[in-house]
């Protein structure tokens, strides 16, 4: 199974670098776009110090309404989202940590019985099992078998992210969700980015141009990503940003779900009913649907299964409407909304300082990035 791409990917992350700080980007320290579920907040507290400095992924993958549920986190590492993750999903739930570097392995299965025994666990709930993402079931994972599946700014990673997606489709349960964090590019990458192991192993050679990831999605089964939070990447190594040229790069939170394809869809009235852990008042479901407590919503057909058909069908009211959603024709400025560089700039997550250097990055704002639907295009610039 394993490539060029494969090995050259387990050297950079499991002997060149040592800490987070060996990064050449700030992808490790993206600004969030909106606090910490103070459940979550907690239970990154107890995580051991050293699985924390292994940590390189972008921003905190946690989706709400945890509890109970049997969790797959994708590209593992030092194993810290799967640690938080055990403490949120209780002692009924089960996480498994998957990564393909023994290195990455070892850190994390160090310390289960240390977090066992902080989270006040008889037995632990957690798995860490070396192998890789494109064959999930040579690793042990069995289809339909999965609540969520989380990763963390792991598949731009990978050489083939179709696989990643088919397998991930395969392993979840009907209303599953896969929630994860990844670097976007503006563009598509260059073909020449791809032979350059520091570009592969700092994940701009294989990240994914945002607009391929929803055809990607939707051609495999998927619902339509939901874009949850994002902001810009700082590549602060002078030699780095001659190598990418013009090409932008974006951290992106999507979150998608597994819903029957010959599914009759109709648009609904929704009502939250308050009752998601920390979301009390409002669940923020993504950057476009903030769900009020107690406040009836129009969704389309699209959220209106996947409200009906996860594990969030017991938090709302939903009371369909008569007439079915008519698919219609792809329209590339439908989907503007999506674009991780336009969330960005609108909610101002652009990052002010590098990371390595200390020197301020730019953070301004990209006048190119707009979406108007009134130009002859009709679709995002980035």
């Amino acid at each position: 199974m394993a490539s060029v791409v494969h090995e050259n990917v387990k050297s950079y992350y499991g002997s060149r670098l040592q800490t987070s700080s060996d990064l050449q980007t700030n992808a490790t320290c993206s600004k969030p776009a909106r606090p910490l579920p103070k459940s979550a907040a907690e239970a990154l507290k107890h995580v051991h110090p050293e699985v924390c400095s292994r940590y390189f992924g972008c921003g905190l993958v946690i989706p709400e309404k945890l509890e109970g549920c049997k969790i797959l986190d994708l590209g593992s590492g030092s194993g810290r989202d799967c640690y938080v993750l055990s403490k949120l999903v209780g002692k009924d739930g089960r996480v498994t940590g998957l990564d393909m570097t023994e290195e990455m392995i070892l850190i994390s299965q160090k310390y289960v019985q240390y977090h066992q025994e902080k989270f006040g666990y008889e037995e632990p709930n957690m798995e860490f099992v070396q192998g890789y993402m494109e064959r999930l079931r040579d690793a042990g994972i069995e289809s339909n078998s999965l609540d969520v599946i989380v990763s963390n700014c792991v598949i731009c990673l990978c050489p083939d992210k179709r696989a990643v997606l088919k397998e991930a489709y395969q392993a979840l349960k009907e209303g599953g969700e896969f929630y994860f964090s990844d670097m976007y590019a503006s563009k598509v990458v260059p073909e020449s980015f791809k032979e350059d192991q520091v570009l592969w192993g700092e994940g701009m050679a294989g990240a994914l141009y945002w607009q391929d990831l929803i055809s990607l999605t939707k051609e495999i089964g998927f619902s339509t990503p939901c874009l949850v939070s994002s902001s810009r990447i700082v590549v602060h190594n002078p030699d780095l940003q001659k190598k990418t040229g013009d090409v932008q790069y974006a951290s992106g939170t999507y979150r998608f779900f597994k819903i029957p394809r010959d599914l009759v869809k109709t648009r609904a009235v929704v009502t939250y009913r308050g009752t998601v852990l920390d979301c009390a008042e409002q669940l923020e479901f993504d950057a476009s649907h903030v769900f009020k407590t107690g406040a009836p919503v129009e969704v389309d057909a699209e959220m209106a299964a996947i409200l009906q058909l996860s594990r969030f069908s017991v938090d709302f009211s939903i009371q369909k409407l008569d007439t079915p959603e008519h698919k219609q024709d792809p329209n590339p400025s439908q989907f503007c909304h999506l674009s991780p560089f336009l969330l960005a700039d609108r909610l101002g997550c652009s990052i002010q300082q590098c990371s390595k250097t200390g020197k301020t990055g730019d953070g301004g704002k990209d006048p190119s990035t707009v979406c108007d639907g009134k130009t002859t295009t009709g679709a995002c610039k980035q």
